[in-house]
């Protein structure tokens, strides 16, 4: 049998760890270690145009398998295109090994061709950056940094250089058993005995939820009931927690909506659920708060707490559920579960009229029909900007459906490379990149990987030749709008050319069956929708510190527009309120 070389047994440790592909973009340095995949069956090479990609990619494959996953570039330039999706990955915690090829090991610090000096450029977006410097730190360097990924979610960074991969491996490498899944963590007594204390004393308890409840819907659900909580949730949250929820009060920050600020604000006990929630302004100063997290690092830094709890969502929920005792008062959760449906009957109301008939298209409505059009069971990638707010509004969580974005980064150019990571991980589960014409623009290229390898997402381009999102801040600074404008070509035809399905829609009578005959079609699929630029409203009373800073109160609401079916939804929760 045929010595192994580092690149080789690199590629062995990878498969071991559970890594199916490897997203990058070939290059000198990286020759061995694609030369090592191309012979090894169990784990594939995905050539991206531009390893951003790679790195969004392997992102958005880890967010929906909760599995590690993998990229790489070549030395220099080569990876440090990784770095932004790398730290979208990162504040994803998504555990995620990149692969950072180096120049020859005899010429790092002289100068060298195409040199940087990639372990310490990647320690802010990970966990752990290292370099191999010699085959016999092989593989216990690699087997660290796997560690790191999934033992912590987040990234870890493998610095090696390319002369380094191409020499033999150790003989009789010690195999170390890796950690693949993470454990769950209990709170300590001290902290459950206590909040169960707070809980029973308090009269009216308001849960606030983020992506740590994910796995713990029925947890919440049952807690609710209990105690009679209103329950609202943040972006990361809204896809765990708003499904079925008959406590729902709505999310809260600058896509909000319903009564998630009152009900964060009137309550005597505030529990932070599973959320860092970043946005400290729009949190309450008078109220006591409890936060329960996972991460220890985390708890605190938002408000000043009166407890905090180390531990998961879901097993947190479960001490506290035989303990707590039961209350019977529902007042404060009817009175928010009224406010909240008002809300949002408020906002259909101010939902422009006609919007079917209605050129250039509303973003809305398109939002509205592709929600109703797709599966039930679709990934959804969203692109920052505005089409965080469609998805936020419009797309209806049901415990089947994903839907993933840059939510903590806030990157633009995510859709598209996040639904190339999701789709790899299940052809046959329809994928939809909602993307806006800046988004889609900056990283295009990358359409062509779809042709490439016949990935079946469907591009949903929202196409408003503008900036949106950005133009809104600057309106709401007292700015005038410049740099945002848009000069786009038909993406449609752009599309076609590429080799893929495209069509382009500018009545809303159009949109549906353009939809379906994207989503009917087996390949990757393009429509390019013109929608309306001047669709924001912006109400008279709201500061410059509410937009650039992301805090803003669902009672002061930039974007008037509709919600979708929440608002049915909040109809229906309404029953739960008994009649006087």
């Amino acid at each position: 049998m045929a010595k192994q070389n580092v690149a080789e047994q690199f590629v062995d440790i990878l498969t071991r760890a559970g890594v199916k592909r490897l997203y990058g973009v070939v290059g000198d340095s990286l020759n061995p270690v694609v030369d090592a995949v191309r012979r090894n069956s169990a784990i594939d090479w995905v050539h991206v145009r531009h390893e951003e990609t790679a790195a969004f990619a392997a992102g958005a494959e880890a967010q929906i398998t909760g599995r590690l996953a993998a990229c790489a570039g070549s030395c220099g330039p080569g990876n440090l295109h990784l770095i932004n999706g790398l730290y979208d990955a990162h504040r994803s915690m998504a555990p995620v090994l990149a692969l950072a090829s180096h120049i020859p090991s005899s010429e790092i610090g002289l100068g060298y061709f195409q040199e940087t000096h990639p372990d310490q450029l990647f320690r802010e977006c990970s966990h752990y950056s290292e370099m191999i410097s010699s085959p016999q730190q092989m593989p216990r360097l690699l087997d660290t940094a796997i560690q790191h990924a999934v033992g912590r979610s987040g990234v870890s960074v493998v610095t090696l250089p390319g002369d380094i991969a191409d020499q033999a491996a150790p003989e009789k490498a010690a195999e170390t058993a890796l950690v693949t899944s993470r454990p769950t963590v209990r709170p300590g007594d001290a902290e459950i005995d206590r909040l169960v204390d707070m809980i029973d004393e308090a009269e009216k308890v308001t849960l606030f939820c983020g992506a740590g409840t994910r796995g713990a819907h029925a947890e919440v659900m049952e807690f609710a009931q209990k105690i009679k909580s209103p329950v609202g949730h943040a972006l990361r949250g809204k896809e765990w927690i708003q499904y079925d929820n008959p406590y729902d009060v709505g999310m809260s920050g600058l896509l909000g909506y319903g009564a998630a600020y009152e009900a964060t604000h009137e309550c005597d006990l505030l529990i932070l659920l599973g959320t860092d929630f970043p946005y400290n302004a729009f949190l309450p100063d008078d109220v006591k708060i409890v936060q329960v997290d996972v991460r220890p690092e985390h708890l605190g830094r938002r408000s000043k707490l009166a407890l905090a709890v180390w531990g998961d969502a879901r097993e947190t929920l479960r001490c506290l559920l035989p303990r707590v005792r039961a209350k019977e008062n529902r007042k404060f959760l009817d009175r928010m579960l009224k406010k909240h449906a008002d809300a949002l009957e408020g906002v259909v109301k101010a939902y422009t009229r006609k919007v079917d008939k209605h050129v250039p298209i509303h973003p809305e409505y398109v939002a509205a029909v592709l929600d109703e059009l797709a599966d039930e069971d679709a990934v959804f990638t969203v692109d920052t900007g505005m089409c965080n707010v469609w998805a936020a509004r419009y797309i209806s969580p049901n415990g089947r459906r994903r839907v993933i974005g840059s939510f903590s980064h806030g990157s633009m150019a995510n859709a598209l490379p996040m639904a190339i990571g999701a789709q790899f991980t299940d052809r046959g589960r329809q994928v939809v990149s909602m993307s806006g014409d800046g988004g889609f623009s900056m990283l295009m290229g990358d359409f062509l990987t779809l042709v490439q390898y016949d990935l079946p997402v469907k591009v949903v381009l929202f196409n408003n030749s503008s900036l949106s999102m950005v133009e809104l801040e600057m309106l709401v600074a007292g700015l005038p709008s410049h740099g945002t404008a848009l000069k786009n070509p038909d993406f449609a035809a752009v599309a076609r050319a590429c080799g893929a399905h495209g069509v382009r829609v500018e009545k809303p009578k159009e949109l549906a069956g353009a939809l379906k005959s994207a989503f009917k079609h087996k390949g990757p699929a393009l429509v390019d929708i013109v929608t309306d630029p001047n669709a924001l409203s912006i109400p008279p009373k709201i500061s410059k510190e509410m937009v650039t800073g992301f805090a803003l109160s669902a009672s002061k609401m930039v974007l008037d527009g509709g919600v979708g079916r929440m608002a049915q939804m909040a109809r229906s929760n309404l029953r739960n309120v008994p009649r006087p």
